[in-house]
Protein backbone atom coordinates (compact mmCIF):
# COMPACT_ATOMS: atom_id res chain seq x y z
CA UNK A 1 0.00 0.00 0.00
CA UNK A 2 2.70 1.96 -0.47
CA UNK A 3 1.71 4.07 -3.74
CA UNK A 4 5.02 6.02 -4.50
CA UNK A 5 6.07 3.04 -6.51
CA UNK A 6 3.22 3.72 -8.92
CA UNK A 7 4.75 5.70 -12.02
CA UNK A 8 8.22 3.48 -11.06
CA UNK A 9 6.08 0.44 -12.31
CA UNK A 10 4.46 2.11 -15.05
CA UNK A 11 7.96 3.71 -16.66
CA UNK A 12 9.10 -0.19 -16.15
CA UNK A 13 6.62 -1.90 -17.87
CA UNK A 14 4.70 0.58 -20.24
CA UNK A 15 7.24 2.99 -20.49
CA UNK A 16 5.74 3.95 -23.80
CA UNK A 17 1.97 4.30 -23.33
CA UNK A 18 0.66 7.91 -23.21
CA UNK A 19 0.21 9.12 -19.31
CA UNK A 20 -0.12 12.45 -18.68
CA UNK A 21 -1.53 15.31 -20.72
CA UNK A 22 -1.26 18.67 -19.87
CA UNK A 23 -2.21 21.59 -22.47
CA UNK A 24 0.33 21.14 -25.16
CA UNK A 25 2.97 18.40 -23.24
CA UNK A 26 2.45 14.43 -23.94
CA UNK A 27 4.15 12.49 -22.02
CA UNK A 28 4.88 8.60 -21.81
CA UNK A 29 5.04 7.21 -18.51
CA UNK A 30 8.74 7.02 -18.71
CA UNK A 31 9.03 10.66 -19.41
CA UNK A 32 6.68 11.65 -16.40
CA UNK A 33 8.85 9.06 -14.19
CA UNK A 34 11.64 11.01 -14.97
CA UNK A 35 10.32 14.28 -13.82
CA UNK A 36 9.00 13.16 -10.50
CA UNK A 37 12.54 11.41 -9.84
CA UNK A 38 13.85 14.95 -10.59
CA UNK A 39 11.90 17.05 -8.14
CA UNK A 40 11.97 13.97 -5.68
CA UNK A 41 15.94 14.34 -6.00
CA UNK A 42 15.45 17.88 -5.27
CA UNK A 43 13.35 17.71 -2.29
CA UNK A 44 15.81 15.27 -0.77
CA UNK A 45 18.66 17.35 -1.74
CA UNK A 46 17.17 20.56 0.37
CA UNK A 47 16.54 18.32 3.49
CA UNK A 48 13.21 16.36 2.81
CA UNK A 49 12.83 13.51 4.92
CA UNK A 50 9.67 11.12 5.69
CA UNK A 51 6.55 12.49 7.30
CA UNK A 52 7.51 16.21 6.03
CA UNK A 53 5.35 18.76 4.64
CA UNK A 54 5.46 19.89 1.39
CA UNK A 55 2.78 22.57 0.63
CA UNK A 56 1.19 23.73 -3.60
CA UNK A 57 -0.12 26.93 -3.96
CA UNK A 58 -0.50 26.26 -7.44
CA UNK A 59 -3.99 26.14 -9.65
CA UNK A 60 -3.70 23.09 -12.12
CA UNK A 61 0.01 22.67 -13.42
CA UNK A 62 1.69 19.70 -14.28
CA UNK A 63 4.67 20.62 -11.71
CA UNK A 64 1.42 19.94 -9.15
CA UNK A 65 1.26 16.05 -10.16
CA UNK A 66 5.18 15.87 -9.98
CA UNK A 67 4.67 17.35 -6.36
CA UNK A 68 1.88 14.59 -5.15
CA UNK A 69 4.32 11.73 -7.01
CA UNK A 70 7.37 13.31 -5.47
CA UNK A 71 6.46 13.31 -2.12
CA UNK A 72 4.53 9.68 -2.45
CA UNK A 73 7.94 8.36 -3.50
CA UNK A 74 9.49 10.37 -0.74
CA UNK A 75 7.09 9.24 2.22
CA UNK A 76 6.81 13.06 2.45
CA UNK A 77 3.34 14.84 3.30
CA UNK A 78 2.04 16.78 0.31
CA UNK A 79 -0.41 19.62 1.53
CA UNK A 80 -2.49 20.88 -1.40
CA UNK A 81 -3.90 24.61 -0.55
CA UNK A 82 -5.81 26.73 -2.64
CA UNK A 83 -4.87 28.95 -5.02
CA UNK A 84 -7.60 31.70 -4.17
CA UNK A 85 -6.41 32.05 -0.38
CA UNK A 86 -5.69 35.43 0.29
CA UNK A 87 -2.27 36.24 2.72
CA UNK A 88 -4.30 35.97 5.71
CA UNK A 89 -5.74 32.99 4.99
CA UNK A 90 -2.50 31.32 3.93
CA UNK A 91 -0.38 32.65 6.92
CA UNK A 92 -3.03 30.78 9.37
CA UNK A 93 -2.54 26.99 7.05
CA UNK A 94 1.09 27.61 6.51
CA UNK A 95 1.86 28.24 10.25
CA UNK A 96 -0.33 24.98 10.90
CA UNK A 97 1.23 22.58 8.72
CA UNK A 98 4.58 24.01 8.78
CA UNK A 99 5.81 22.70 5.43
CA UNK A 100 9.55 22.67 4.62
CA UNK A 101 8.97 23.96 1.28
CA UNK A 102 6.24 25.63 -0.47
CA UNK A 103 5.65 26.03 -4.19
CA UNK A 104 3.94 28.77 -5.79
CA UNK A 105 3.06 30.20 -9.37
CA UNK A 106 3.33 33.85 -10.72
CA UNK A 107 -0.76 34.18 -9.85
CA UNK A 108 0.12 32.91 -6.45
CA UNK A 109 3.06 34.63 -5.81
CA UNK A 110 2.67 38.01 -3.91
CA UNK A 111 0.57 36.21 -1.74
CA UNK A 112 2.54 33.78 -0.87
CA UNK A 113 5.55 35.53 -0.37
CA UNK A 114 3.70 37.84 2.04
CA UNK A 115 2.14 35.14 4.27
CA UNK A 116 5.87 33.66 4.26
CA UNK A 117 7.25 36.46 5.25
CA UNK A 118 4.89 36.68 8.01
CA UNK A 119 6.16 33.33 9.57
CA UNK A 120 10.05 34.46 8.92
CA UNK A 121 12.15 34.02 11.94
CA UNK A 122 9.50 31.84 13.91
CA UNK A 123 9.33 27.94 14.11
CA UNK A 124 6.91 27.87 11.26
CA UNK A 125 9.05 29.34 8.91
CA UNK A 126 9.43 28.33 5.39
CA UNK A 127 12.77 26.88 4.50
CA UNK A 128 12.08 26.58 0.73
CA UNK A 129 10.18 28.58 -1.73
CA UNK A 130 9.76 27.18 -5.62
CA UNK A 131 7.91 29.17 -8.17
CA UNK A 132 6.79 27.17 -11.21
CA UNK A 133 6.50 29.22 -13.87
CA UNK A 134 9.44 32.29 -13.49
CA UNK A 135 11.92 33.40 -11.05
CA UNK A 136 11.72 36.13 -8.64
CA UNK A 137 14.09 37.33 -5.60
CA UNK A 138 11.65 35.58 -2.89
CA UNK A 139 11.51 31.89 -4.95
CA UNK A 140 13.57 29.82 -6.63
CA UNK A 141 12.35 28.31 -10.24
CA UNK A 142 10.94 25.21 -10.20
CA UNK A 143 13.92 24.67 -13.67
CA UNK A 144 16.70 25.62 -11.30
CA UNK A 145 15.13 23.54 -8.14
CA UNK A 146 15.30 20.55 -9.86
CA UNK A 147 18.53 21.30 -12.28
CA UNK A 148 20.64 18.75 -10.64
CA UNK A 149 21.86 15.99 -12.57
CA UNK A 150 20.11 12.38 -11.70
CA UNK A 151 19.87 9.04 -12.64
CA UNK A 152 16.86 7.18 -12.95
CA UNK A 153 17.15 3.80 -12.28
CA UNK A 154 14.74 0.99 -12.92
CA UNK A 155 11.85 0.43 -10.86
CA UNK A 156 11.72 -3.80 -9.47
CA UNK A 157 8.79 -5.81 -10.38
CA UNK A 158 7.93 -5.04 -6.87
CA UNK A 159 8.42 -3.74 -3.97
CA UNK A 160 9.70 -0.17 -2.86
CA UNK A 161 13.30 1.17 -4.41
CA UNK A 162 16.28 0.99 -2.71
CA UNK A 163 17.38 4.27 -2.69
CA UNK A 164 13.82 5.29 -1.44
CA UNK A 165 12.59 4.62 1.96
CA UNK A 166 10.24 1.97 2.65
CA UNK A 167 6.46 3.66 3.88
CA UNK A 168 4.71 2.32 6.20
CA UNK A 169 0.87 1.87 4.87
CA UNK A 170 -0.35 4.20 7.66
CA UNK A 171 2.13 7.46 7.48
CA UNK A 172 0.70 10.40 5.97
CA UNK A 173 0.30 11.53 1.96
CA UNK A 174 -1.77 14.03 2.67
CA UNK A 175 -3.41 16.40 4.82
CA UNK A 176 -6.34 17.88 3.29
CA UNK A 177 -7.31 21.62 4.21
CA UNK A 178 -11.14 22.34 4.97
CA UNK A 179 -12.12 26.13 3.85
CA UNK A 180 -11.75 27.26 7.25
CA UNK A 181 -9.40 29.93 7.48
CA UNK A 182 -10.10 31.79 10.77
CA UNK A 183 -7.24 31.14 13.15
CA UNK A 184 -8.83 27.16 13.25
CA UNK A 185 -7.81 25.17 10.71
CA UNK A 186 -8.79 21.62 10.27
CA UNK A 187 -6.23 19.74 7.98
CA UNK A 188 -7.66 16.60 7.05
CA UNK A 189 -4.72 13.68 7.31
CA UNK A 190 -5.06 10.84 4.72
CA UNK A 191 -2.59 7.88 5.23
CA UNK A 192 -0.95 5.77 2.14
CA UNK A 193 -3.29 2.96 3.21
CA UNK A 194 -6.38 5.32 2.32
CA UNK A 195 -5.01 6.66 -0.84
CA UNK A 196 -4.25 3.27 -1.68
CA UNK A 197 -8.19 1.97 -1.49
CA UNK A 198 -9.07 5.09 -3.77
CA UNK A 199 -6.74 3.47 -6.19
CA UNK A 200 -8.52 0.24 -5.93
CA UNK A 201 -12.08 0.96 -4.91
CA UNK A 202 -12.57 3.51 -6.92
CA UNK A 203 -11.28 1.84 -10.27
CA UNK A 204 -14.04 -0.62 -9.38
CA UNK A 205 -16.76 1.16 -8.87
CA UNK A 206 -15.79 3.40 -12.35
CA UNK A 207 -14.57 0.05 -14.35
CA UNK A 208 -11.72 1.87 -15.14
CA UNK A 209 -8.91 -0.37 -17.13
CA UNK A 210 -4.96 0.60 -17.87
CA UNK A 211 -6.43 1.35 -21.55
CA UNK A 212 -9.38 4.19 -20.48
CA UNK A 213 -9.03 7.73 -20.55
CA UNK A 214 -9.36 9.74 -17.89
CA UNK A 215 -10.16 13.75 -17.86
CA UNK A 216 -9.88 16.00 -15.29
CA UNK A 217 -10.85 19.73 -15.49
CA UNK A 218 -11.46 21.11 -12.03
CA UNK A 219 -9.04 21.78 -9.79
CA UNK A 220 -7.08 19.15 -8.56
CA UNK A 221 -6.68 20.71 -4.83
CA UNK A 222 -9.59 19.65 -3.32
CA UNK A 223 -10.08 15.55 -2.79
CA UNK A 224 -12.73 15.38 -4.99
CA UNK A 225 -10.02 15.14 -8.00
CA UNK A 226 -8.72 12.18 -6.32
CA UNK A 227 -11.53 9.72 -7.20
CA UNK A 228 -10.24 9.33 -10.19
CA UNK A 229 -6.51 10.84 -10.01
CA UNK A 230 -5.65 7.73 -7.94
CA UNK A 231 -6.98 5.04 -9.75
CA UNK A 232 -5.49 6.37 -13.30
CA UNK A 233 -2.72 6.88 -12.02
CA UNK A 234 -2.54 3.36 -10.39
CA UNK A 235 -3.76 1.71 -13.35
CA UNK A 236 -1.49 3.17 -15.97
CA UNK A 237 -4.29 4.97 -17.67
CA UNK A 238 -4.22 7.90 -19.55
CA UNK A 239 -4.67 11.18 -17.53
CA UNK A 240 -5.82 14.41 -19.42
CA UNK A 241 -5.47 17.60 -17.25
CA UNK A 242 -6.78 20.55 -17.95
CA UNK A 243 -5.51 24.11 -17.18
CA UNK A 244 -9.04 25.27 -16.11
CA UNK A 245 -12.73 24.56 -16.89
CA UNK A 246 -14.40 25.67 -19.76
CA UNK A 247 -17.69 23.35 -21.52
CA UNK A 248 -16.44 23.96 -24.36
CA UNK A 249 -12.69 22.87 -24.25
CA UNK A 250 -13.98 19.96 -22.31
CA UNK A 251 -16.46 18.92 -25.04
CA UNK A 252 -13.90 19.45 -27.40
CA UNK A 253 -10.95 16.97 -25.77
CA UNK A 254 -13.48 14.51 -25.01
CA UNK A 255 -14.24 14.42 -28.56
CA UNK A 256 -10.54 14.42 -29.41
CA UNK A 257 -8.98 12.26 -27.11
CA UNK A 258 -11.57 9.73 -26.58
CA UNK A 259 -12.10 10.25 -23.10
CA UNK A 260 -13.83 7.28 -21.54
CA UNK A 261 -13.86 8.56 -17.55
CA UNK A 262 -14.50 11.67 -16.02
CA UNK A 263 -15.53 13.79 -12.88
CA UNK A 264 -17.08 17.27 -12.40
CA UNK A 265 -19.03 19.28 -9.82
CA UNK A 266 -23.11 20.26 -11.12
CA UNK A 267 -21.93 23.54 -11.91
CA UNK A 268 -19.87 22.15 -14.94
CA UNK A 269 -22.13 19.75 -15.52
CA UNK A 270 -24.71 22.27 -16.10
CA UNK A 271 -22.52 24.67 -18.30
CA UNK A 272 -21.65 21.15 -20.17
CA UNK A 273 -24.92 20.57 -21.30
CA UNK A 274 -26.40 24.18 -22.15
CA UNK A 275 -22.92 24.58 -24.27
CA UNK A 276 -24.22 25.57 -28.16
CA UNK A 277 -21.37 22.91 -28.69
CA UNK A 278 -23.22 20.22 -27.23
CA UNK A 279 -23.94 16.82 -28.50
CA UNK A 280 -24.64 13.70 -27.58
CA UNK A 281 -22.57 12.64 -30.29
CA UNK A 282 -19.36 14.68 -29.29
CA UNK A 283 -19.42 12.96 -25.98
CA UNK A 284 -20.32 9.46 -27.19
CA UNK A 285 -16.49 7.90 -25.90
CA UNK A 286 -17.57 8.16 -22.59
CA UNK A 287 -18.70 5.33 -20.73
CA UNK A 288 -18.69 7.22 -17.23
CA UNK A 289 -19.53 10.69 -16.51
CA UNK A 290 -19.79 11.27 -12.23
CA UNK A 291 -20.84 14.48 -10.22
CA UNK A 292 -19.26 15.50 -7.18
CA UNK A 293 -19.53 18.24 -4.38
CA UNK A 294 -23.23 19.46 -4.33
CA UNK A 295 -26.20 17.18 -5.07
CA UNK A 296 -27.22 17.37 -8.95
CA UNK A 297 -30.68 18.52 -8.84
CA UNK A 298 -33.33 16.00 -10.27
CA UNK A 299 -34.17 17.80 -13.73
CA UNK A 300 -30.10 17.69 -14.55
CA UNK A 301 -29.78 14.19 -13.69
CA UNK A 302 -32.79 13.40 -15.85
CA UNK A 303 -31.79 15.82 -18.47
CA UNK A 304 -28.25 13.83 -18.56
CA UNK A 305 -29.63 10.56 -18.65
CA UNK A 306 -31.92 11.36 -21.30
CA UNK A 307 -28.71 12.49 -23.48
CA UNK A 308 -26.23 10.29 -22.81
CA UNK A 309 -28.04 7.36 -20.75
CA UNK A 310 -26.19 4.73 -18.95
CA UNK A 311 -22.88 6.74 -17.80
CA UNK A 312 -23.89 8.98 -14.89
CA UNK A 313 -22.45 8.04 -11.31
CA UNK A 314 -23.08 10.46 -8.24
CA UNK A 315 -20.80 10.50 -4.97
CA UNK A 316 -21.70 11.60 -2.15
CA UNK A 317 -18.92 12.09 -0.05
CA UNK A 318 -16.41 13.79 3.07
CA UNK A 319 -12.97 13.99 2.72
CA UNK A 320 -12.68 12.51 6.10
CA UNK A 321 -13.52 9.18 4.73
CA UNK A 322 -17.46 7.83 4.36
CA UNK A 323 -18.65 8.01 0.52
CA UNK A 324 -21.62 6.66 -0.98
CA UNK A 325 -22.14 6.28 -4.97
CA UNK A 326 -24.93 6.18 -7.08
CA UNK A 327 -23.76 3.58 -10.04
CA UNK A 328 -25.05 4.32 -13.39
CA UNK A 329 -27.23 1.20 -13.29
CA UNK A 330 -29.61 2.71 -10.40
CA UNK A 331 -30.15 5.98 -11.70
CA UNK A 332 -33.29 5.56 -12.46
CA UNK A 333 -34.79 3.07 -10.18
CA UNK A 334 -32.93 4.78 -7.31
CA UNK A 335 -33.85 8.45 -9.00
CA UNK A 336 -33.38 11.01 -5.76
CA UNK A 337 -30.85 8.89 -3.93
CA UNK A 338 -27.09 9.15 -3.73
CA UNK A 339 -26.75 5.48 -3.39
CA UNK A 340 -25.69 2.95 -1.29
CA UNK A 341 -22.29 3.25 1.21
CA UNK A 342 -19.25 1.78 -0.84
CA UNK A 343 -17.78 -1.46 0.01
CA UNK A 344 -16.53 -2.40 3.25
CA UNK A 345 -18.42 0.59 4.62
CA UNK A 346 -21.15 0.57 7.42
CA UNK A 347 -23.70 3.60 7.32
CA UNK A 348 -26.62 4.12 10.43
CA UNK A 349 -28.67 7.16 10.58
CA UNK A 350 -29.10 8.42 13.83
CA UNK A 351 -31.56 10.49 16.15
CA UNK A 352 -30.55 13.23 18.21
CA UNK A 353 -30.24 11.44 21.17
CA UNK A 354 -27.74 8.70 19.12
CA UNK A 355 -30.58 5.80 18.55
CA UNK A 356 -30.83 4.20 15.64
CA UNK A 357 -33.74 5.39 12.90
CA UNK A 358 -35.51 2.84 10.61
CA UNK A 359 -35.73 3.15 6.98
CA UNK A 360 -37.00 6.28 6.02
CA UNK A 361 -36.42 8.09 8.96
CA UNK A 362 -34.27 11.45 8.99
CA UNK A 363 -31.42 11.91 11.14
CA UNK A 364 -27.84 12.42 11.47
CA UNK A 365 -25.34 10.20 9.00
CA UNK A 366 -22.95 8.52 10.60
CA UNK A 367 -20.25 6.20 9.50
CA UNK A 368 -17.50 4.02 9.61
CA UNK A 369 -15.13 2.30 6.85
CA UNK A 370 -11.30 1.93 5.36
CA UNK A 371 -11.47 5.43 4.04
CA UNK A 372 -11.53 6.84 7.81
CA UNK A 373 -9.37 9.61 7.83
CA UNK A 374 -6.40 9.37 10.42
CA UNK A 375 -7.77 12.91 12.07
CA UNK A 376 -7.46 16.64 12.24
CA UNK A 377 -3.71 17.29 12.08
CA UNK A 378 -2.59 18.31 15.65
CA UNK A 379 -6.25 19.06 16.82
CA UNK A 380 -7.13 15.68 18.87
CA UNK A 381 -10.04 17.66 20.19
CA UNK A 382 -11.87 18.23 16.54
CA UNK A 383 -11.18 14.34 16.17
CA UNK A 384 -12.86 13.06 19.03
CA UNK A 385 -15.83 15.71 18.53
CA UNK A 386 -16.12 14.20 14.87
CA UNK A 387 -15.33 9.93 15.27
CA UNK A 388 -17.40 8.57 18.10
CA UNK A 389 -16.02 5.01 18.91
CA UNK A 390 -14.88 4.73 15.70
CA UNK A 391 -17.96 6.19 13.80
CA UNK A 392 -17.69 9.45 11.76
CA UNK A 393 -20.38 11.91 12.98
CA UNK A 394 -21.28 13.85 9.35
CA UNK A 395 -23.51 16.69 10.44
CA UNK A 396 -25.54 15.51 7.07
CA UNK A 397 -29.07 14.65 7.44
CA UNK A 398 -30.77 11.89 5.69
CA UNK A 399 -32.45 8.60 5.58
CA UNK A 400 -32.01 5.39 4.17
CA UNK A 401 -34.79 3.73 1.85
CA UNK A 402 -35.44 -0.34 2.80
CA UNK A 403 -32.72 -1.25 0.16
CA UNK A 404 -29.82 0.83 2.19
CA UNK A 405 -30.12 3.77 -0.33
CA UNK A 406 -28.93 7.14 1.45
CA UNK A 407 -31.02 9.88 0.18
CA UNK A 408 -29.60 13.39 1.31
CA UNK A 409 -32.46 15.83 3.30
CA UNK A 410 -30.31 18.87 4.73
CA UNK A 411 -26.66 20.05 5.81
CA UNK A 412 -27.00 20.03 9.51
CA UNK A 413 -23.56 21.79 9.36
CA UNK A 414 -24.78 24.40 7.09
CA UNK A 415 -21.90 24.31 4.97
CA UNK A 416 -22.33 25.88 1.58
CA UNK A 417 -20.69 23.83 -1.10
CA UNK A 418 -19.78 26.58 -3.85
CA UNK A 419 -18.26 25.32 -7.41
CA UNK A 420 -17.05 21.99 -5.04
CA UNK A 421 -15.12 24.31 -2.71
CA UNK A 422 -16.34 23.31 1.39
CA UNK A 423 -17.13 27.60 2.45
CA UNK A 424 -18.12 27.34 6.20
CA UNK A 425 -20.42 30.37 7.11
CA UNK A 426 -18.87 30.93 10.75
CA UNK A 427 -15.67 31.86 8.92
CA UNK A 428 -17.28 34.31 6.86
CA UNK A 429 -20.06 35.76 9.98
CA UNK A 430 -16.19 36.10 12.52
CA UNK A 431 -15.15 38.84 9.44
CA UNK A 432 -18.22 40.75 9.15
CA UNK A 433 -18.71 40.86 13.35
CA UNK A 434 -15.27 43.09 13.22
CA UNK A 435 -17.02 46.00 11.40
CA UNK A 436 -17.96 48.84 14.04
CA UNK A 437 -21.66 49.00 12.52
CA UNK A 438 -22.54 45.59 12.84
CA UNK A 439 -24.50 43.77 15.67
CA UNK A 440 -25.17 40.26 14.48
CA UNK A 441 -24.67 38.69 11.10
CA UNK A 442 -25.83 35.17 9.44
CA UNK A 443 -24.35 33.86 6.82
CA UNK A 444 -26.25 30.87 4.73
CA UNK A 445 -26.04 29.48 1.17
CA UNK A 446 -28.84 30.11 -1.56
CA UNK A 447 -28.93 28.14 -4.89
CA UNK A 448 -26.43 29.68 -7.61
CA UNK A 449 -27.28 28.48 -11.38
CA UNK A 450 -23.72 28.87 -12.00
CA UNK A 451 -21.48 27.44 -8.70
CA UNK A 452 -24.23 25.51 -7.03
CA UNK A 453 -24.34 27.62 -4.06
CA UNK A 454 -23.17 30.82 -3.08
CA UNK A 455 -22.89 32.66 0.28
CA UNK A 456 -25.52 35.51 1.26
CA UNK A 457 -25.52 37.31 4.63
CA UNK A 458 -27.98 38.56 6.47
CA UNK A 459 -27.07 41.82 8.98
CA UNK A 460 -28.60 43.43 12.20
CA UNK A 461 -26.78 46.89 12.61
CA UNK A 462 -26.43 48.32 15.52
CA UNK A 463 -29.21 50.70 16.21
CA UNK A 464 -28.49 54.72 15.26
CA UNK A 465 -26.04 53.36 13.37
CA UNK A 466 -26.04 54.27 9.62
CA UNK A 467 -24.29 51.92 7.05
CA UNK A 468 -26.02 50.73 3.21
CA UNK A 469 -25.44 46.98 2.14
CA UNK A 470 -23.41 47.73 -0.84
CA UNK A 471 -20.52 49.43 0.99
CA UNK A 472 -20.87 46.52 3.74
CA UNK A 473 -20.48 43.89 0.70
CA UNK A 474 -17.40 45.02 -0.61
CA UNK A 475 -15.50 45.42 2.90
CA UNK A 476 -16.83 42.04 3.34
CA UNK A 477 -15.20 41.05 0.30
CA UNK A 478 -11.71 42.64 1.00
CA UNK A 479 -11.44 41.04 4.49
CA UNK A 480 -12.45 37.13 3.34
CA UNK A 481 -9.46 34.55 3.36
CA UNK A 482 -10.67 33.29 0.02
CA UNK A 483 -11.99 34.63 -3.02
CA UNK A 484 -14.50 31.89 -2.81
CA UNK A 485 -15.89 33.27 0.83
CA UNK A 486 -17.00 36.65 -0.78
CA UNK A 487 -20.74 37.06 -0.32
CA UNK A 488 -22.97 37.27 -3.56
CA UNK A 489 -25.37 39.92 -0.99
CA UNK A 490 -25.67 41.62 1.91
CA UNK A 491 -29.42 41.95 3.48
CA UNK A 492 -29.70 44.55 6.47
CA UNK A 493 -32.26 43.01 8.51
CA UNK A 494 -34.47 44.27 11.51
CA UNK A 495 -34.89 41.17 13.57
CA UNK A 496 -33.80 37.69 12.90
CA UNK A 497 -36.09 34.64 13.28
CA UNK A 498 -35.30 32.56 16.70
CA UNK A 499 -36.08 29.50 18.56
CA UNK A 500 -37.22 29.76 22.22
CA UNK A 501 -33.57 29.98 23.42
CA UNK A 502 -32.65 32.72 21.20
CA UNK A 503 -30.97 31.02 18.39
CA UNK A 504 -30.87 32.59 15.16
CA UNK A 505 -32.73 30.20 12.71
CA UNK A 506 -30.55 29.95 9.77
CA UNK A 507 -32.66 27.55 7.85
CA UNK A 508 -35.93 29.83 8.26
CA UNK A 509 -34.12 33.01 7.63
CA UNK A 510 -33.28 31.40 4.37
CA UNK A 511 -36.80 30.77 3.31
CA UNK A 512 -37.11 34.36 4.86
CA UNK A 513 -34.85 35.64 2.22
CA UNK A 514 -36.78 34.38 -1.05
CA UNK A 515 -40.59 34.67 0.51
CA UNK A 516 -41.01 37.77 3.25
CA UNK A 517 -39.29 40.67 0.84
CA UNK A 518 -40.83 42.82 3.50
CA UNK A 519 -38.33 41.93 6.61
CA UNK A 520 -35.60 43.63 4.53
CA UNK A 521 -35.15 47.21 5.43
Amino acid sequence: MDIGGYIDYHARFRGDQLGVVFDDQRLSWRAFNVRVERLAAALRACGVVTGDRVATVLANHLELLDVYWACARLGAVAVPLSPLLMKDGLSSLLRDAAPKVVFASAATAAPVAAACAELAGSPEAIAHRVLVDGDTDSFVAYDRFIAAPIAVSPAPTCGTRADYPRIDPDSLYNIMYTSGTTGMPKGIMITHRVRALYASLFANAWRMTPESVVLHTGAIVFNGAFLTLLPAFALGATYILHRQFTAESFIETVAREKVTHTFMVPAQIASVLASPCFSPEKLASLQMLGSVGAPLPVAQKDKLEALLPGRFHELYGLTEGIMTILDKRDVIKKRGSVGPPMPYTEMRIVSEAGKDLPPGEVGEIVARGPLLMAGYYQRPDLTAAAVLDGWLYTGDLGFLDADGYLFLVDRKKDMIDTGGVKVYPRDIEEVIARHPAVQEAVVFGIPDAKWGETPVAAVQLIAGTSLNAEALQGWINERVAARYQRVSKVDLVANFPRNAAGKVLKRELRDVYWQNQENKI
